[in-house]
């Protein structure tokens, strides 16, 4: 393909992500598919275009006098991101081949007016709502931290102890031709850059369960939920909005010690029953009983999907189907030592991963989401035992969906006192570096992640303890 019907390909990629609900990477997946024609240099360039877009997409918008369509956010990009001239644009849109039609008049009158001088335009680009949002919690830091959030992020994985070792799992991704660095605040993850893009599914210690793909963020509130808890074989933990799994497959490993080295973990004297092991010889051997998991959700078919990260990480967990009022788990209200509630959410978090979410998101749809999450924290809140635990957890960094819900749980939920962030820190699941920097960063029992931060997605956790 030539440089110019590249474009043409990624204009309409561009239309397709906004006319539908399908994510980026779904859709470029998709044309791909149906264009067997282009190469693999041909699908990287146009998928990287796509991104480059839609990672600015606010700021191109506004240059482009309002054109939403794929063809301007395209010329936008090539003017006012990659600062080709006039000419070099007009060069690719001759209209010449299976190349873009000529620019108009009004296409030239924009590249030739530039972007201005509004400093709200220059930003990354974010919905207006999000941008006062930003502004009200972040103050002057409020364009960095979008900035950050429509950033390029690197690929995260943490190691699953109950199968390997940091060091033996850094070690085989080294001899696949893979660069891991350890993560700098979580003590059992790696860190893989973006470019090359690599296929960790495809690897041998992806299959053979002993990485997962996890944001470092995921796991730092994992850790953080479960840290300073006395598990014993007769401890209920319950997921309570489980969706992946994700989340349930890193408690499983809070029974778990970091192990130091070799390529499997040590024996263990209490911890998750091993589950799906081709080779009884080669599996962990397990524990005697372990600490009760139960990862609940309202969808049979998330619960399904579970089932085989856990045979494939080793561990097991009790699946609960739950109704939309929090049934299906009433005998274990006022037994469970931790309950942790990653809520639904509008995942602004992870919007550097996935940046056409950003421009589906609508102001009444968060609003909405606050108040299916205090319904919800205040159902799960029910299932926690005297001086057990509840953890609220969002993968958003809109105040309405963190500190507004957490404030207002709080107010309806006299009997839960807040659990100090610093307090837990000590953990060994978490750095050296880790210890210092989230106890800083924490406001008291709340602690907010954002990639200009921490380099991690945006996370928000509370944190409770049943009086």
């Amino acid at each position: 393909m030539t440089p110019a019907a590249r474009l043409v390909a990624a204009a309409s990629i561009l239309d397709s992500i906004a006319q539908g609900r399908a994510a980026a990477d779904v859709v470029i997946k998709a044309w791909g598919t149906a264009n067997r024609y282009a190469g693999s240099k041909d699908r990287r360039a146009i998928a990287e275009r796509v991104y480059l877009v839609l990672r600015s997409r606010g700021r191109l918008v506004r240059a482009m006098g309002g054109r939403e369509d794929g063809r301007a956010l395209v010329i936008g990009s090539l003017a006012f991101l990659d600062r080709l001239s006039l000419e070099e644009i007009e060069t690719l849109h001759s209209g010449d081949g299976y190349g873009p039609r000529p620019l108009s008049k009004q296409e030239r009158a924009r590249i030739e007016a530039g972007e201005g001088d509004d400093a709200d335009g220059a930003v990354a680009g974010l919905p207006t709502f999000v941008i006062e949002d930003f502004k009200a919690t972040f103050g002057d830091d409020w364009a960095t931290q979008a900035q950050g959030l429509m950033a390029r992020a690197p690929v995260d994985l943490r190691v699953n102890t109950a199968r390997t070792t940091p060091q033996a799992a850094k070690a085989e991704l080294m001899a696949a031709g893979l660069t891991p660095e350890p993560m700098p605040w979580s003590a059992v993850g790696l860190r893989l850059p973006s470019e090359p893009a690599p296929n960790v599914q495809a690897l041998d210690a992806f299959n053979g369960g002993r990485v997962e793909i996890q944001d470092e963020g995921s796991q730092l509130v994992t850790w953080l939920a479960g840290a300073g808890l006395s598990l014993t074989p007769d401890s209920v933990v319950i997921d309570y909005c489980a969706g992946g799994g994700g989340k349930t497959l890193a408690l499983a490993m809070l029974a778990l010690p970091v192990a130091s080295s070799g390529p499997t973990a040590p024996p263990r004297a209490a911890g998750w029953s091993p589950v799906g092991d081709a080779d009884p010889a080669t599996a962990p051997k397990p524990p005697v009983s372990g600490v009760r998991l139960i990862a609940c959700d309202v969808v049979q078919k998330r619960l399904d999907n579970i089932q085989p990260r856990l045979a494939r990480a080793g561990v097991a967990a009790d699946l609960r189907l739950i109704g939309q009022n929090g049934g299906g788990v009433e005998e274990f209200n006022g037994k469970a030592d931790m309950v942790f509630v990653d809520a639904p959410c509008t995942g602004s978090g992870a919007w550097r991963r996935h940046p056409e979410d950003a421009w589906r998101l609508k102001a009444d749809e968060v609003e909405r989401l606050h108040a299916l999450q205090r319904r919800i924290l205040t159902q799960a809140a029910q299932l926690v035992k005297p001086r057990g635990r509840l953890a609220y957890v969002t993968c958003s960094v809109l105040r309405a969906e963190n500190e507004a819900t957490a404030e207002a749980f709080e107010a309806a939920n006299p009997g839960f006192r807040p659990v100090a962030v610093a307090d837990l820190v000590a953990t060994h699941t978490l750095t050296d570096a880790a210890r210092a920097t989230l106890a800083k960063a924490a406001n008291g029992h709340t602690l907010r992640l954002s990639p200009a931060s921490t380099g991690t997605d945006g996370f928000f956790i509370a944190l409770y303890e049943r009086t």
